[in-house]
């Protein structure tokens, strides 16, 4: 749905975007990460047309963002990370107005409106000032005249910037029902976030792409091998040593004992391989007694910080 082919982006000498290429395809919702100033929101600004590109491709839907921007804009929503709004309208006043903007057909206004209160949960808010909104119900609002017209894409900008934790949970939530039905950028400076909304993770940093794929793979690229924890009551240095041989380990690193004969072993993997399974027969081939086995887990943020060395996220 979204193609982006040898994209660059300067502002004097300055290179915001150089060289990138990515594409999002039909019904994924991807995560765009990066840190201050790598260039994330000027992409975004090139893919909805709010910004000419100095060179390469991009389109959207099959549309391409310079000779057919019109099709562009009507095929996809963009809820950028200031979320202007008409603080003096009431929020049916404004989803009508912005219907009405976007040439929906006058009979079915609203209807559409309506479904819009419905779906982000606006409906004890609906004859209330904008102005008059918590941080929380102006993001819905934000993302209702986003979705106003049916886009089948959108590009969402921080779209939970500046709220409490009760908040974001609540508009997770909506976008990860919306992505059900849609195509979604998401720009997200909150990890976890993305790392439960989204299905794969773009990283980019001083304009350039610098990892890609889901968060799994992106944890395992960044690990290298896995590193597999067990907890073994058996003799320590036998039980060192078979671990050790099993296929597909690197080292094995246990401690001493406890009074209860449980050896704690931390098991590093060559890349690639998963050895839980042959840990865990190996153990139970010596009638050892496992009481724990468990793979060592990355986070996003522990990714981003190697990808990105360590720098301050957006």
């Amino acid at each position: 749905m979204i193609s982006v082919r040898n994209l660059s982006k300067s502002f004097g000498a300055t290179a915001a975007v150089n060289d990138i290429s990515f594409e999002v395809p039909r019904g994924e919702i991807l995560g765009f990460l990066g840190p201050n100033g790598a260039g994330k929101t000027t992409t975004m600004r090139i893919v909805t047309c709010f910004l000419p590109a100095d060179r390469g491709e991009v389109s959207v839907a099959g549309h391409d963002v310079l000779a057919d921007s019109f099709a562009v804009r009507r095929c996809l929503g963009y809820l950028p990370e200031n979320n202007p709004l008409y603080l003096d309208l009431e929020v049916r006043e404004y989803l009508r107005f912005v219907a009405e903007i976007r040439r929906l057909p006058r009979a079915g206004i609203g209807r559409r409106v309506n479904e819009m209160v419905d779906v982000c949960g606006l409906g004890s808010e609906r004859g209330k000032l904008i102005g008059e909104l918590s941080r929380g119900y102006r993001q819905r609002v934000g993302l209702a005249q986003t979705l106003i017209h049916d886009p089948e894409i959108l590009v969402l900008d921080e779209p939970t910037v500046g709220l409490d934790p009760n908040q974001i949970v609540e508009i997770r939530e909506l976008i990860k029902r919306i992505g059900e039905e849609k195509t979604v950028l998401l720009s997200s400076h909150i990890l976890p976030e993305v790392e439960a909304t989204c299905q794969r993770v773009l990283i980019i940093h001083e304009g350039r792409i610098v990892g890609q794929g889901t968060p799994a793979e992106l944890a395992a690229e960044a690990r290298g091998g896995g590193i597999v924890h067990l907890e073994v009551r058996g003799p320590l240095d036998a039980v060192k040593e078979t671990l050790q041989g099993v296929a597909g380990v690197e080292r094995c690193d246990a401690g001493e004992g406890d009074e209860r004969g449980v050896v704690r072993c931390r098991v590093s993997c060559v890349p690639g391989a998963d050895a839980r399974e042959p840990l865990a027969a190996a153990v139970a081939g010596k009638g050892w007694g496992l009481l724990e086995l468990h793979l060592e887990r990355v986070t996003l943020e522990e990714v981003f910080h190697a990808l990105t060395g360590g720098e301050q996220k957006q």
